[in-house]
């Protein structure tokens, strides 16, 4: 039987490891293939050297995607280590130092968020922290998803009433905000509360992180019997209400939490092309939230290969639980657990429950798993380059499922109105467009900044509203808001949120460019310098059009109402005033109420109108004169 011609390449790759294998000690360590530009093809590590690289000498036994690899290589690096948990280590690091092509690699690897309590102040505040951990304070985490921060901290403000407003807010209010209304906070920045007792509340929520909700929750629940006794009831209804939300917390788990304590579960569901990773975190036994990956250049790799590559590269950099459960066996699971222990100060281990509470939690993971491969693969290839464009440029922590964006049109402050259109994964999402009429007191009409306040204040209230009953409305919060203007608009969008209390949104606002001409657009976010993208960038195409559709939502409804308000207003109730008049005193004056505040002789100014049809309209709105 005639051995197969290799091709020329795949020949001259398999010589170069052989003269390498030549040399090679059957000790652990890491080889790295290397191509003729010097870039770095593959890492990996073994437990005998000479016995792993020589098995790709056997071309005929390898997959396309290894000898695609092995026709490439043109020299290779090799390290020793002194135990085969070192290689693992050292693997996992220059698999992220270096990025190969043939290596499974993780899209995004940035820091989670925590929940942190403020150390510098009499009255500590809460609020999700990213980032290095410099700041006085105490941290709980990490969140592997920052919806999971954000409602974590509206049920700890309902059952613990802490501040979530920033110090300068905080030092300068003289009365309580809409946050004390609505019972989230305890109104420190005005002594409703001692330094005492809100030290009391910090120290009941950090308790209640830390596992303790129900030692919390039978303390709170013996309080409020004692001063149901003493016929306190109002400060009874308090706690009860504070009771409520703590049962809250622990009903809106959706899952058997009691199964674990301190744990991550990680499940991995893949196709031919593409791989789904998920992670559930949980600590003191609570959600701390849940991540989803599509790892790059898993083709011809087991599920069990893809859960051991994403650890070793995840718990680089994010603390190791006690307990890790896994969808499928791992092969190596034994030395995860020992490089994984180098690091803590207690035993890590890596089960594959098969029965029990623990294994139905994983079959609840692995479900989001393969839901989420489904979502994945369901946006072609262009769309799905976009949306991950999208989520690197905002610091999303996944791709965004709904992107809300605002716009106001009116004329002269005249029929104003404010728009929000929906967009996800899938395009526009019509049926949750929704047009807001400007009818606040106080409002200046023009003032876009006002107006935009008053749309975000009334939409996220909503928002509140639904969280304090349970409910869904317009499906929560979006993953990311686009606002149509610049740093003036941010800004607003920030006081409105500020004002309500409302932590976590990812807004930003898209201001035409010089000339207002289109590919120049500025890209506003707090926290950053104003940016822009490179005219041909698909992203700014995508955002372009979510602005432009905005824009066009908000001029109909403007329209609209316009054309109604022509049509029927306070002015038809005026003898002599027919559809001519009325139209020419609404293009002068803008609005029925600018006429109704109008002097005798400027209404007199308007063409078509005499002395005494002027006189009629003035006196309609301010009674007969004497």
């Amino acid at each position: 039987m005639e051995t197969p011609q290799l091709s020329p390449s795949l020949a001259e790759g398999r010589n170069v490891i052989k003269r390498y294998c030549d040399g090679l000690p059957h000790t652990p360590g890491v080889y790295r293939m290397i191509d003729t530009n010097g870039n770095v093809l593959y890492v990996g590590k073994a437990k005998s050297l000479r016995n792993r690289v020589s098995s790709y000498i056997n071309t005929a036994a390898l997959n396309g995607r290894l000898q695609r690899m092995v026709a490439q290589t043109a020299s290779m690096e090799i390290v020793t280590t002194r135990s085969e948990v070192e290689a693992l280590l050292l693997e996992a690091n220059l698999i992220k130092k270096f990025s190969p092509r043939y290596n499974i690699l993780l899209k995004d690897d940035k820091s989670f968020p925590y929940i942190f309590f403020s150390g510098d102040s009499e009255y500590p505040r809460i609020s999700k922290h990213r980032g290095p951990k410099t700041k006085k304070g105490k941290y709980f985490g990490p969140f592997v998803s920052a919806h999971a921060v954000d409602d974590t901290i509206t049920l700890l403000q309902k059952a613990f009433l802490l501040r979530p407003c920033a110090d300068s807010i905080f030092k300068h209010r003289t009365r309580p905000c809409l946050q004390f209304q609505i019972k989230r906070c305890s109104a420190p920045c005005v002594n409703k509360i001692t330094p005492e007792q809100y030290d009391e509340l910090v120290k009941q929520a950090q308790a209640f992180l830390s596992g303790k909700s129900r030692q919390i929750q039978d303390a709170l629940v013996t309080e409020m019997q004692e001063l149901s006794l003493k016929m306190d009831y109002e400060k009874a209804s308090t706690i009860r209400d504070r009771i409520r939300a703590i049962t809250q917390m622990q009903q809106q788990q959706g899952m058997i939490t009691g199964a674990v304590g301190d744990a991550d579960i990680i499940a991995c569901e893949r196709n031919e092309t593409e791989a789904c990773i998920q992670l559930f975190s949980f600590r003191g036994g609570r959600n701390y939230g849940n991540r989803t990956w599509f790892p790059a250049h898993t083709a011809g790799f087991s599920e069990a290969e893809i859960i051991a590559k994403f650890m070793g590269i995840y718990y680089q950099t994010q603390p190791v639980p006690p307990l890790i459960l896994v969808s499928h066996v791992l092969e190596e699971s034994e030395l995860i657990e020992e490089a994984l222990r180098l690091n803590t100060d207690y035993k890590v281990e890596v089960a594959h429950p098969l029965r029990g509470d623990k294994r139905e939690l994983l079959e609840q993971v692995l479900r989001n798993a393969r839901e989420g491969l489904v979502r994945h693969m369901s946006m072609n290839a262009s769309q799905r380059v976009v949306m991950e464009g999208v989520q690197k440029l905002f610091g999303l922590d996944d791709i965004p499922q709904r992107i809300e964006v605002y716009d106001n049109s009116h004329i002269m402050g005249s029929d104003a109105v404010g728009a929000m259109i929906v967009a996800g994964q899938q395009g526009f999402m019509r049926n949750a467009y929704r047009k807001f009429n400007i009818k606040r007191e106080g409002t200046v009409p023009g003032d876009d900044y006002a107006m935009l306040r008053e749309v975000l204040t009334r939409r996220f209230r909503k928002v509140q509203e639904s969280e304090e009953s349970n409910a869904i409305v317009d499906a929560g919060k979006p993953d990311l808001i686009l606002i149509d203007g610049g740093a003036g608009q941010v800004s607003a969008a920030m006081q409105a949120f500020e004002e309500l209390g409302i932590q976590g949104l990812v807004y930003a606002g898209i201001a035409k460019g010089p000339d207002r001409n289109a590919g120049r657009e500025q890209f506003f976010i707090p926290g950053r310098e104003p940016f822009q993208l490179p005219p041909d960038d698909p992203v700014l195409h995508f955002l372009q059009r979510l602005r432009d559709e905005a824009h066009r939502f908000a001029i109909g409804a403007h329209r609209d109402k316009r054309s109604k308000s022509m049509r029927t207003s306070e002015l038809d109730a005026i003898p002599f005033i027919g559809p001519g008049r009325k139209k020419a005193l609404l293009h002068h004056f803008g609005s029925v109420k600018a006429v109704a505040s109008a002097s005798m002789e400027d209404i007199q100014k308007v063409e078509g109108i005499s002395k005494s049809t002027a006189k009629l309209i003035y006196e309609h709105f301010h009674g007969a004169s004497d």
